[in-house]
């Protein structure tokens, strides 16, 4: 009976066993056949949106298709009304055309007609304009040649008159340098009659003005000299002055160093006033062009540093 009873409840919780797996089968098929449902549903959804979407687009070129057909036939109008105003306006032009062709036609008419007139009264008029510019021509060159003579004579008068001013007072100023020269000399030999009769004094307490204004005044005239002509009435006796001077310096222990269109060097003891830009020289070489004051030494004593110009390249 046991036994019985064991069988059929072993029978029994196998059938009930077996029937909760298919429960869960089905369970499991039902919620993926919802899934599929969903899934299928929100495609439904996009498309639809889509549709809408693809609907609105068609109405609006719907309606852009309705402007467009409006303005075609608008300008369908238009074109009918510009073309008849062409055809107005080509036979309006036909027929200007017509009339200016036919005033032009009289007027070429009345033209001829009255060049032939003035032919004659022109060929006479340029005649007569022939001889008159023809006269004008050579009164014209007569003029000329002779105005060129007198400007030509007027010119040559002006520049001797100028080259003959510029001699006198070049001859004027010599005479002045001379007198000068003289004065000058007389200067000094009483300074040196003075000096004499004084007890002999040190550089530093020795009177040099006088010495210094000559020097200058040497310097002065011979740059004077350099611009003249070496036939100027009065150049040598002032060379000679000049060179007398300079002896008297030496006799008397003063010495003007000549600088003029020696080398330059920073090193030397002298002041530079300007410098001048000169392209014909070397490069990189200075030369003294130009002495302002001269350097003056007294028994072998630098008492005046000289002031220069110097041109470089």
């Amino acid at each position: 009976m046991k036994r019985t009873i064991l069988i059929v409840a072993l029978i029994g919780t196998t059938n009930l066993f077996a029937q909760t797996q298919n429960d869960n089968q089905l369970v499991n098929e039902i919620t993926a056949i919802q899934k599929t449902i969903e899934k299928q549903k929100q495609e439904i959804d996009a498309l639809t949106s889509k549709i809408s979407n693809q609907q609105t687009t068609i109405n609006q070129q719907r309606n852009s298709i309705n402007d467009i057909s409006s303005k075609a036939s608008m300008l369908e109008s238009i074109t009918d009304s510009l073309s008849g105003l062409i055809e107005t306006n080509r036979i309006n032009i036909t027929s200007i055309a017509d009339d200016l062709g036919t005033k032009i036609q009289e007027t070429g008419q009345q033209a001829e007609t009255r060049i032939s007139e003035l032919g004659g009264d022109v060929e006479k008029n340029r005649l007569y304009w022939i001889i008159a510019s023809l006269v004008t021509l050579l009164l014209g060159a007569l003029m000329y040649l002779f105005l060129g003579k007198r400007i030509k004579s007027s010119q040559t008068d002006v520049e001797t008159q100028i080259r003959n001013t510029k001699k006198s007072l070049e001859e004027e100023s010599l005479k002045l340098d001379n007198k000068l020269i003289e004065v000058l000399e007389t200067q000094m030999k009483v300074q040196q009659e003075e000096s004499r009769n004084q007890p002999i004094a040190t550089n530093e307490k020795a009177d040099h003005s006088l010495a210094l204004k000559v020097a200058d005044e040497i310097v002065r005239m011979q740059k004077n000299i350099s611009r003249m002509d070496a036939d100027i009435k009065g150049l040598k006796p002032l060379e000679k002055g000049i060179e007398r001077i300079q002896a008297n310096f030496a006799a008397n222990g003063y010495e003007m160093v000549n600088l003029l269109n020696s080398e330059y060097d920073e090193r030397m003891n002298i002041d530079v006033i300007n410098f001048v830009e000169d392209d014909t020289l070397e490069s990189g070489k200075k030369l003294i062009s130009k002495i302002i004051k001269p350097q003056i030494n007294f028994n072998g004593i630098l008492i005046q540093r000289a002031q220069v110009e110097v041109s470089q390249n």
